[in-house]
């Protein structure tokens, strides 16, 4: 299949389009590289352009033959989107409309987006499902929402399918360690912890620590980044063949507080990992925990990485190999396509090259 990933040169999409690669998929990446990274993108297509350019969208579609739509583009701090509600609101809602406009306009039959646990806000039980009550706590979490709404009227208005994969934290990297989670400015809790753990960081903040939890920290629930990968595989199988538009949850059902992974990242790291406490973060719900029962029974999806320890193992081994992430940011030996005409390589499909220099 030909598959447009929207935002493919970003920590999850880039793991995505390996794996997608990998199982023979023709893969064009379409990123702004405002927060992606060009090295991230291995043995694909990339092209830097922007999701509400309609034009360039269009034209990416019908040269290539574009079949399926992954859509990662998005802006995903939360505490950014309570200062910046207007940014989120704009980005993640309006510009993903624009970009789903031009694929409907241009006949695209499949659309995985990418959406949060951000959605559910405050839990009223736990783990949670996909029939939990939706009630976001943050811009972010609300604009994913919203645009998971869009696609329920869309896909009815004009019959393409689609599937929205609420992620609980991503974490860990792919096992070469070639790609990983590389953030500017950081604020994910487990590269943080890992920085610290390095030297690159005197400490980390933890956002309060007196929220109604066994520690009085907040308690997430953490999954592989590969796992999350392999899920998108699936729901695109899915949809190919024949099945309905879908809701699923990607988790591995076990939460961890913030100090409880602080612990475990100093028995991985064998170093100290210095703390700053301090108030708690505009938007942050105490405890965030899935039920994947759903995925794992209509999807046939098995988490690989359900050990919290095996997660920060792969997450150290990328930071120990790359402390300074990707440096910087040039891909070496190729520039990005700008145009969507391919340069062949023998052997390789050409919707799969990136343009040598």
């Amino acid at each position: 299949m030909n598959v447009l990933v929207c935002g493919g040169a970003g920590y999850i999409g880039s793991h995505t389009v390996r794996e997608l690669v990998k199982a023979g998929h023709a893969v064009v990446v379409l990123d702004n590289l405002s927060r992606g990274h060009r090295k991230a993108v291995k043995n694909a297509i990339l092209v830097e352009g922007d999701i509400a350019d309609g034009s360039l969208v269009s034209d990416l579609v019908r040269s290539y033959g574009i079949d399926g739509c992954m859509h990662f583009a998005a802006l995903s701090q939360v505490g950014e989107s309570v200062r910046r509600p207007d940014a989120y609101y704009f980005n993640n809602l309006v510009k993903s409309i624009n970009l789903l406009d031009t694929l409907v306009g241009t006949g695209v039959k499949y659309f995985i987006f990418s959406s949060t646990a951000a959605v559910y806000g405050n839990p009223k039980e736990l783990p949670l499902g996909e029939n939990h009550r939706t009630m976001p706590a943050n811009p972010y979490g609300a604009a994913k929402l919203a645009f998971e709404e869009v696609l329920k009227w869309y896909s009815r208005a004009f019959g393409f399918k689609y599937i929205n994969l609420r992620y609980f934290n991503a974490a860990g990297s792919d096992k070469n360690c070639d790609i990983g989670e590389d953030h500017t400015p950081e604020t994910h809790l487990i590269p943080l912890v890992l920085q610290a753990a390095s030297g690159k960081k005197t400490e980390i903040s933890v956002f309060g620590t007196d929220y109604p939890t066994h520690d009085g920290t907040c308690i997430r629930d953490y999954i592989h980044v590969t796992d999350i990968a392999l899920a998108h595989l699936l729901a695109l199988d899915y949809l190919y063949s024949g099945k309905p538009s879908d809701c699923f949850n990607l988790g591995n059902g076990c939460g961890y507080s913030v100090l409880e992974v602080v612990k475990i990242a100093e028995e991985i790291t064998g170093r100290p990992i210095p703390l700053k406490l301090v108030n708690r973060r505009p938007g942050d719900p105490a405890v965030l925990i899935a039920s994947s029962e759903k995925a794992q029974k209509v999807l046939g999806w098995q988490p690989q990485h359900s050990n919290l320890k095996t997660i920060l193992e792969t997450a150290w081994d990328w930071h120990r190999k790359h402390p300074d992430g990707f440096g910087d940011n040039i891909l070496d030996g190729y520039h990005v396509a700008i145009s969507p005409k391919a340069f062949q390589v023998p052997g390789v499909p050409a919707a799969v090259q990136t343009q040598p220099k």
